[in-house]
């Protein structure tokens, strides 16, 4: 990882000016982008998951929710014709019966030289190599939760490798950032469960796709996706309710141990681990695109640790003086069973089903059911019970109560006893999303999802269960003097133990255009 990510950011630092760009100066107050919207949403029970998730975090599980939101930006692409540019944006919700009486969603300042970008803030981030309006979500880096502050560095768009006769391309980014939910977790908590304060955030990724649109309709993309929480205070509650308060470090070294997992938690001693929580995805997407249709299919197969990340079993140690040196590694010890499987179809020329997804789920494995750290009278180690989502000390992979990842894993948002606790992350799921255009200004989106769900490998549900989602969504564009007016009406229903029996419908309103400051 060291050398791919050495390589990433000397790539994105020193990549050439594209041909053709204009250096004329350009104003950075002009084509400001304006934003308004208000969401309103009646449920009986909990807002149904399709009108609550994937949408960074702006949602509430509350039977009668709404916001308020305002945003003005500046893109990058205003100053597409120059070797540099500069962007910004502010966006803030008035919220009602949310888990914050005001939200700051996005702030953020950014600059591009040449492709190379540098964003300092909070802004939201899309998934990559999956559909962000019909897919269930990525496992590592979703679109559920609130954008988390940081500074990135990024190669945002393919950029075509010099050599290779236009058939390489690179992305990816480096970020280092905070989590913002203290106030949160220790008012969920209670202070009687365990919760996090100050935590860093760390994430990286990288992709490839190799293809030559016009020589081959065929192109395939693969990513690695990786993060980290790190640093923080850490506050532990025994069963008697005693707390413990430890403090991991927030230094220098420990930001180098986010990026190449390394280092020690304060609480381990004889068994260490890696410094902080870390996970991460293998990517993998292969299209075939031609001019009236295209077809893609994807994998993502996510790991909380080295034993779903390599697969290999850290067994045959030595025995006596030698019991904890290594003398022999085994490379198949794990199964490959945990993934997403999906396929992705684009009709072009048929605008009322204009794609089609259906996703495979499956997260039950984990690499096994049993976890043993060798000792002196038993050599060989099993690591599993990955428990994903959960980590022993952090708070897990959630911010403000919603998963980061996909969020078939039920989010701690919905716990009722003050445990910031991934409860079901062991399933099997089937999805579909479907979304077309009635006429020119009407447009629909139709999310459908079973789950059969059996809990945690600690907490078991007595039977696995099923549960369904559902979600119908219409939206219609005004044209003519309200051109910029955008009504959405939605549907939501939920069947099942898991998420219960709730059926809701929101409403939404927006309103967007651009504000010229400069005079003619």
């Amino acid at each position: 990882m060291n050398r791919f990510s050495i390589l990433l950011v000397t790539m994105i630092c020193c990549l050439p000016a594209q041909s053709g760009r204009e250096n004329s100066k350009k104003a950075l107050d002009k084509d400001l982008t304006y934003f308004v919207e208000a969401q309103g949403s009646e449920s009986h029970g909990n807002t149904p998951l399709w009108l609550n998730a994937n949408k960074h975090g702006l949602s509430s599980l509350e039977s009668a929710n709404g916001y308020l939101r305002a945003s003005l930006s500046r893109d990058l692409s205003e100053d597409n014709g120059h070797k540099w540019g500069v962007g910004y944006g502010a966006d803030l919700v008035l919220p009602s019966h949310y888990t914050s009486k005001f939200i700051v969603h996005q702030l953020y300042a950014e600059g591009r030289w040449l492709h190379g970008t540098l964003t300092i803030g909070s802004k939201e981030y899309g998934m990559e190599l999956k559909n962000n309006l019909l897919s269930s979500g990525s496992q590592t880096l979703g679109i559920n939760a609130r954008p988390i502050p940081q500074l990135r560095i990024a190669l945002p768009e393919y950029w075509t490798l010099p050599f290779g006769r236009n058939w390489i391309h690179l992305k990816g980014h480096i970020a280092y950032g905070r989590f913002t939910d203290d106030n949160w977790q220790k008012d969920f908590t209670g202070c009687r469960n365990g919760y996090a304060r100050n935590t860093l955030f760390h994430s990286k990724a990288g992709y490839v796709k190799i293809g030559n649109a016009d020589k081959s309709p065929f192109s395939a993309e693969l990513g690695l996706e990786m993060a980290a929480q790190f640093g923080g205070e850490l506050h532990v509650f025994d069963s008697q309710g005693g707390e413990t308060v430890l403090k991991n470090p927030s230094n220098l070294k420990a930001f180098f141990n986010a990026f190449i997992p390394g280092g020690k938690d304060a609480s381990e001693s004889t068994y260490m681990n890696e410094e902080g929580n870390h996970l991460g995805s293998y990517t993998l997407r292969l299209n075939y695109d031609k001019e009236k249709w295209g077809v893609s299919l994807y994998a993502d197969h996510f790991f909380e640790d080295h034993s779903a990340m390599f697969f290999i079993t850290k067994g045959g140690y030595g025995s006596g003086a030698d019991w904890d040196k290594r003398s022999a590694t085994n490379f198949v010890g794990y199964k490959f069973k945990d993934i997403m499987l999906g396929t992705e179809l684009k009709l072009k020329t048929c605008p009322w089903l204009s794609n089609i997804v259906l996703e495979y789920l499956y997260t039950k494995y984990q690499s096994g059911p049993l976890y043993h750290e060798h000792g002196q009278q038993m050599s060989d180690q099993i690591s599993g019970c990955d428990n994903y989502y959960n980590h022993g000390l952090y708070s897990g992979w959630q911010h403000w109560g919603q998963v980061i990842g996909n969020p078939l894993y039920r989010s701690p948002i919905y716990n009722t006893n003050g445990n910031i606790t991934v409860y079901n992350n062991r399933f099997s799921a089937v999805h579909m999303g479907a979304c077309g255009n009635i006429s020119p200004q009407l447009n629909y989106r139709i999310l459908a999802t079973y789950q059969n769900a059996v809990g945690t490998y600690d907490k078991p549900y007595k039977k696995p269960e099923d549960n369904y989602y559902l979600m119908a969504e219409v939206g219609y564009r005004f044209k003519g003097k309200l051109q910029g007016w955008n009504i959405k009406g939605g549907v939501g229903f939920d069947w099942g133990y898991t998420p219960g029996n709730n059926q809701g419908f929101q409403l939404t309103v927006s309103k967007c255009g651009l504000i010229n400051t400069q005079k003619n």
